[in-house]
C-alpha cells in the first residue's frame, strides 16, 4: 500500500502557495515541494490533492490510502461532490484519477500528523521568495 500525504499552505489568502506531497510504501520514500503561484488556501489544497493522486498514479500501485489536513478536501472526495464551482474541475480531475486504483482510501489526519507535508508546502513558499525574479 502507498501512503500520501498531501498538505498546502498560502501566505496570505490569496497570496504565494506551495504544496507538499509525502509518499512512501511500496519500497518509495519521496518529498514533493512545488510552488504553485498566487492563490487562496483551498484551490492549494486541490491541488496537492491532484499532484499527489498523479504522483501516486506513475508509481503503478493499486492500493493508495492519502491523508489530507483540510476537511473540505476529504469531505469533496468522500461525497464526489463539492458546491463551490471554482473547486469543480480540481474534484473531477481528482476522481478521474481515483478510478485508476484498485483501492483508494482518503482520510482527513489533524495538522500534527501531517507535518510532513506541512513543512514541504511552506517550504516552496520560502524557494519561491529566496529566488532571484
Amino acid at each position: 500500500m502507498l501512503e500520501v500525504y498531501i498538505d498546502a499552505a498560502s501566505a496570505g489568502n490569496p497570496g504565494p502557495s506551495g504544496i507538499g506531497i509525502f509518499l512512501k510504501g511500496e519500497g518509495l520514500h519521496e518529498k514533493i515541494s512545488e510552488y504553485i503561484g498566487e492563490t487562496n488556501n483551498h484551490i492549494a489544497e486541490f491541488t496537492a490533492l491532484v499532484r499527489g493522486l498523479e504522483e501516486a498514479a506513475k508509481t503503478g500501485t493499486s492500493l493508495v490510502s492519502m491523508r489530507s489536513d483540510s476537511k473540505i478536501v476529504v469531505a469533496s472526495v468522500e461525497k464526489a461532490y463539492v458546491k463551490n464551482e471554482e473547486f469543480k474541475p480540481y474534484l473531477e480531475r481528482a476522481l478521474q484519477l481515483i478510478e485508476q486504483f484498485d483501492l483508494f482510501f482518503i482520510k482527513w489526519i489533524p495538522d500534527k500528523e501531517n507535518k510532513a507535508a506541512d513543512a514541504l508546502a511552506r517550504a516552496a513558499i520560502q524557494k519561491k521568495r529566496q529566488s532571484p525574479k
